[in-house]
Parts: C-alpha cells; sequence; structure tokens
C-alpha cells in the first residue's frame, strides 16, 4: 500500500513540474491596449472661416443679385472672369466694379455689342473695373481720373464726383450714378449702374459730332464810297448833250455877229 502511495504521489509531483515548465515557456500575454484617440480638428473660429483675402466669385454673387445677365456673359466670353478671380487672389488692394444692369444694356444701340471685336468687348469690361477696392466714402477723396483695367489716359477718362446723397460717373460719353451696392467685404466693392460706361476709345468715332462752332463776328469796317460805273448809253446821252450845247454857242456867236454887222 505504502509503495502504491509513493507512486502516486512522485506522478503527481512530475505533472506539477510539467505544467510549470510549460506555462513558463509560455508567451506572457500582451498588455491591453488602450483605445486610439483621434484628435478632432478645432472649432473654425470667423476668422478661419474667411481668410483676410478669401476669393469672392464675382459671377455668382451677379447672379444672385440678378439682372445682370449681360455682363454676366460678356465677363465669360471675355475670360475676364477668371482674371477676376486670379487678381481677388493675389491683390492686397482689392477691386470695384462698376456692373451695368440689363436694362442699362438695351438702351445701348440694337446690335452694338455685336459689332465689338473680341478685344473691344475685354476692353469694354475692363473699363468698369478699377484696381483698388474704394467704399462709397473714399469716392470723396479719390482722385480723377480713374485708372481702370483698361488703362488711363484722354481716350479712357472715367471721373467721379461725390454728392451727399450720390456718386455720380462720367467717361466724356456716358453720364450715370451710382444706384446701389451690390457687393462689399473690405476686398470687393460691386456696384449697380443704370447706364454702360463707354470708353472713348471705343466709341468716340460712332458718337454724334460736336454741334460747330459759331463763326466770330467780323470787325466793322469804314464805309467806302461806291464807284458808279457809266454804260455806254449814258457815254452816248453825255455826247448828245455836248453836241446840242455846241450847237446852241455857235448859234448865238452867229447871231451875235450879224447883229454887229447889221449896225
Amino acid at each position: 500500500m505504502k509503495p502504491q502511495y509513493l507512486l502516486s504521489s512522485f506522478s503527481i509531483f512530475l505533472l506539477f513540474l510539467h505544467c510549470t515548465n510549460t506555462f513558463a515557456q509560455s508567451p506572457a500575454a500582451a498588455p491591453a491596449q488602450a483605445p486610439a484617440v483621434v484628435a478632432s480638428p478645432p472649432a473654425a473660429t470667423p476668422t478661419q472661416a474667411a481668410a483676410p483675402h478669401g476669393i469672392a466669385n464675382v459671377t455668382k454673387i451677379l447672379e444672385k443679385a440678378g439682372h445682370f445677365t449681360i455682363f454676366i456673359r460678356l465677363l465669360r466670353s471675355t475670360q475676364e472672369e477668371n482674371h477676376l478671380f486670379s487678381a481677388l487672389n493675389d491683390s492686397s488692394t482689392g477691386l470695384t466694379i462698376f456692373a451695368p444692369t440689363d436694362s442699362a444694356f438695351s438702351e445701348l444701340k440694337s446690335g452694338t455689342l455685336n459689332t465689338l471685336s473680341d478685344g473691344d468687348k475685354s476692353e469694354l469690361v475692363k473699363f468698369h473695373v478699377v484696381p483698388t477696392f474704394l467704399s462709397t466714402s473714399q469716392f470723396q477723396t479719390v482722385s480723377n481720373p480713374l485708372g481702370t483695367w483698361a488703362g488711363t489716359g484722354s481716350r479712357l477718362p472715367l471721373n467721379v464726383t461725390s454728392y451727399p446723397n450720390s456718386v455720380n460717373i462720367t467717361t466724356g460719353l456716358t453720364n450715370t450714378s451710382l444706384s446701389g451696392t451690390v457687393y462689399t467685404d473690405n476686398q470687393l466693392a460691386i456696384y449697380k449702374i443704370e447706364k454702360v460706361l463707354l470708353p472713348k476709345d471705343i466709341f468716340a468715332s460712332n458718337a454724334p459730332a460736336p454741334a460747330p462752332v459759331a463763326p466770330a463776328p467780323e470787325k466793322p469796317t469804314k464805309a467806302v464810297p461806291a464807284v458808279t460805273v457809266e454804260s455806254p448809253a449814258a457815254s452816248v446821252d453825255i455826247s448828245s448833250a455836248l453836241i446840242f450845247t455846241h450847237n446852241v454857242v455857235v448859234g448865238s456867236v452867229g447871231l451875235l455877229a450879224s447883229a454887229m454887222f447889221s449896225l
């Protein structure tokens, strides 16, 4: 009985050693990983939502305002839409746009736009863009003539005059006023006008001719006595008178002589 007990004890001991060795060789369990934390971006602040030089889409602004279909078509056909986008992205001075309404274009002579070349259409659009931002109050101090994308000079004059309740614009061929503010954000200003700004460089040859200047009055001159030129008939009459006078004289002399001889 005792040998069997010892055998059982020894078997249990061997089994314990085997289990211990197996557990020792097994790799340690990896520690539990903490759940990954994904950092969310910070909430946009007002200055982040609109960058200092945020790019405004001019055509979309005009489309939203309405009544600028023809001007939008010109911006796109001349590629000036892309030019505006690039300028607003790169410029630090901003832009000012005078946007003619559809009714402004309807006042032009029928077919006017169709007679313009692509270059003239581009110049016409550029003539409505001032390469700096101008608020309504700044029109009071701006220097004339205003420079535009079309250029400057006597063929491209653009002058503004500010009054307490209005701003007048003249080109030499067009006279109009700002009729409202379409958009402003301190980088871009778009003002509505009711007439198309016509540059002399394109339309001067089609403009009505100026009224003729009245000649200066002549200085009065001294009166010169009129010289009467006698006609041949008058000469004949004078000759006859002379002949008659001669005959009378001769007759008188003859009578006088006869009287003397009779004495």
